[in-house]
């Protein structure tokens, strides 16, 4: 990648500006030169400034001061610390908003967004443009040719409203214009006859704000965040108008925020970069009792969604990735500080590596002592003075040192892949389609059909690789579609849970995928609707039932778990207590066997688990949301082997496992918990870190909250 230096950059944000003030200026510089040579001696080599203080890089309407920073660049230079420069315009001025008040957000039509946080504008108004793209240009030109500059970061975690503003409004009755042709079109294709929403002329589109169509809710959402794209990329573009060849343009990343999908956003730029965080503490255990299926907000340990995270980041391009982000120190509200325990820090850093992570990058350099984040623990406490968080953090500088380029830019394995669908996302947090344990509604409903299967890969000591569905086929023609026999030699096993929304030549691609020799695993609701949305008038999962060898027309809700057993002659060995969870698709068996079957009164009358083969292929469906103890046995099932080669682990350990830019085997071996473990060697190895070789069979310690990180051929 441009810019990226042959090993993984390791480093935090740095504000020296939000010290508070010093007294004399060369107080000032002495704290400068102490940060950055506490920096060095902890082997930082990357630090990201600037993105948050347009009103410090223009005080007032075109009064510039772009000359605080030279001192910080210049000292990191001389140290071999690279920078990456944002653009300050997720956060802007109070004299902006004062002259143009017109600028601010809207929530709901006509109801603007308060003063007094960040990113309340709604960016594309042409006010805020023309000073956005000022500052933009001033920064850029000025600090490009610093050779410590390596990259520009355009923004900051964009995308976090659903802009209402009339602007944006008549902007999606264009687009819509420009998609439909006509309103006889649109109603036709939304099914707009119904409740009498039928469109006489395109003045008659209501806004967003009562909306209960879904397939508006689609449209609405896919056009948001197709505004937050092109705002990205419009950044980009300026930046690239200054920017040296071998620096690249980037954006952080919240992969929560209602308006990204982070496929389209990260084709203008780069690299991907985004947030990695993290519970720490008893959380950060393996394995625990929490499950994924309990519902929004129930407990659960994190080192499965710890993987999840950095697996998300390597789909966005398909290729390693940069964090911008992650936990220095306790996170966010001050009623809950949980710094890590001792090693925590070393496991998290190794894992984002292990699976693509070409930086890490700590949020943030000193704990601030004002401000809405002042409970947000950073390298330094409030008192500025190196303690124990500082001390764990540099002895993970000093092993990404040790392990140098072997480690930069790891191509991580998969033993499964698992499909993820952005628009069936949106849709199922307007319309969610499971429930809280209390009946209510989960609005993260689309993570609670696609989590439990993530999970088992990840609870049978497999590895997740995670393709966006556009990825593999494009329906739009705006990015080249996969081959099916191509997808079967890098996805031999393909898991589809909840691809609700979906085209027809998708789902036909899906089946030619299993034809041609893939395992295509099918979870409830997907192929139940095209591609508007709207529910197919054949029997569920539609295009996919002939393949499948199964339908259904019925679906049920649990409240409760229904236990589930092996069925007669099935080879997928389910242990005692194996459970159903959350829904239930009543399956009619057509030309398909049966693996699994409710153990209910009501539900036994469906098999829970199918499976058929199709072509030179299979095609699975699984028509509940699997407890963990299925999920991790059907993971197993997939996938035999699991590709690391290691065998008989310590339910403690986990093993990630990919391949270095020179064509050799890396092998990261933690051990989540406070009992010291073994494990013994699949193949000789050499030992990154420590030094020395490991022959094969034999055995290597691991003490509590510890990583290992093996070579081999």
């Amino acid at each position: 990648m441009t810019g990226l230096p042959p090993r993984v950059l390791f480093g935090a944000a740095y504000y020296h500006e939000y010290w508070p003030a010093h007294g004399p200026e060369d107080r000032g510089r002495q704290r400068l030169e102490t940060d950055l040579d506490l920096m060095a001696e902890a082997r930082f080599t990357v630090i990201r400034v600037g993105e948050s203080v347009w009103s410090t890089w223009e005080p007032e309407n075109g009064r510039f001061d772009l000359e605080w920073l030279q001192p910080v660049l210049d000292g990191a230079h001389a140290r071999g610390i690279a920078v990456i420069l944002g653009t300050p315009t997720y956060a802007v001025p109070p004299w902006l908003t004062r002259l143009y008040p017109e600028i601010a957000g809207e929530r709901r039509t006509g109801e603007r967004i308060g003063w007094g946080a960040r990113q309340e504008v709604d960016f594309t108004h042409p006010a805020f443009r023309f000073h956005a793209e000022r500052v933009i240009r001033k920064i850029t030109a000025r600090y490009a040719g610093h050779p410590a500059v390596i990259g520009f970061q355009a923004d900051n975690e964009p995308g976090p409203e659903l802009l209402h503003n009339r602007s944006v409004f008549q902007r999606f009755v264009d687009h819509l214009r420009e998609k439909y042709g006509d309103v006889e079109t649109l109603n036709r294709e939304w099914g707009l006859v119904y409740w009498s929403h039928r469109l006489s002329t395109w003045a008659d589109l209501w806004t967003p704000d009562g909306n209960l169509q879904p397939q508006y809710d689609v449209a609405w959402r896919e056009f948001q965040a197709r505004q937050v794209t092109e705002f990205i990329r419009w950044q980009a573009a300026i930046i690239r108008e200054h920017a040296r060849p071998d620096q690249f343009v980037t954006t952080c990343i919240d992969y929560g925020r209602p308006a990204v999908d982070d496929d389209e956003l990260t084709d203008g730029l780069d690299v991907t970069a985004g947030n990695a965080y993290y519970a720490m503490q008893d959380r950060l255990a393996h394995p625990g009792p929490g499950s994924p299926e309990a519902g929004a907000g129930a407990p659960d340990t994190e080192v499965w969604k710890l993987y999840r995270a950095a697996d998300r980041m390597y789909s966005s391009r398909q290729e390693p990735f940069l964090v911008t982000e992650t936990n220095a120190g306790a996170m966010g509200a001050p009623w809950d500080n949980r710094p890590g325990y001792d090693g925590q820090w070393r496991q998290a850093a190794w894992t984002l590596v292990a699976r693509g992570a070409r930086m890490v990058e700590y949020w943030h350099w000193h704990t601030l002592h004002f401000g809405t984040e002042t409970s947000w623990g950073g390298v330094l406490p409030h008192s500025g003075r190196p303690g124990r968080v500082y001390a764990e953090l540099a002895r993970i500088g000093a092993e990404f040192d040790t392990a140098g380029p072997l480690v930069a830019g790891i191509e991580p394995d998969a033993d499964i892949t698992i499909v993820y669908s952005t628009p069936s996302k949106w849709l199922m947090q307007k319309y969610p389609e499971l429930s809280t344990p209390a009946g209510g509604p989960d609005y993260d409903a689309y993570h609670g059909f696609l989590d439990p299967f993530y999970r088992g890969v990840f609870d049978a000591g497999r590895q997740v690789r995670i393709v966006h569905a556009r990825q593999l086929h494009d329906p739009r023609g705006e990015q080249d579609a996969t081959a099916p026999g191509e997808a079967v030699r890098r996805h031999p096993v393909l898991v589809v849970p909840a691809l609700y929304t979906a085209d027809d030549s998708t789902l036909d691609w899906l089946a030619a995928y299993a034809h041609a020799g893939g395992h295509l695993v099918l979870g409830p609701r997907t192929g139940y609707a095209d591609h508007e949305a709207r529910a197919r008038q054949e029997p569920a999962p539609g295009r996919l039932a002939g393949a499948a060898g199964v339908r259904y027309s019925e679906f049920s809700n649990l409240l409760r778990d229904v236990p589930v057993r092996t069925a007669p002659g099935s080879p997928l060995h389910l242990p005692q207590g194996s459970t159903a969870t959350r829904w239930a698709d009543g399956l009619t068996v057509d030309d398909a066997d049966v693996l699994v079957e409710y153990d209910h009164p009501h539900f036994g009358r469906w098999p829970a688990v199918t499976t058929r083969r199709h072509g030179r292929g299979r095609v699975t469906y699984a028509g509940t949301v699997p407890g963990r103890a299925m999920a991790r046995t059907l993971a197993g099932w997939l996938a035999p082997l699991a590709r690391s080669g290691w065998r008989d682990l310590p339910e403690t350990v986990t093993v990630t496992t990919g391949t270095a830019p020179d064509g050799r085997r890396v092998h990261v071996v933690h051990n989540w918990s406070w009992e010291p473990v073994r494990v013994v060697a699949p193949v000789a190895l050499s030992d990154v870190l420590a030094g020395g070789e490991l022959p094969q069979g034999a055995t290597a310690e691991l003490g509590a909250w510890d990583v290992r990180v093996f070579a081999g051929p």
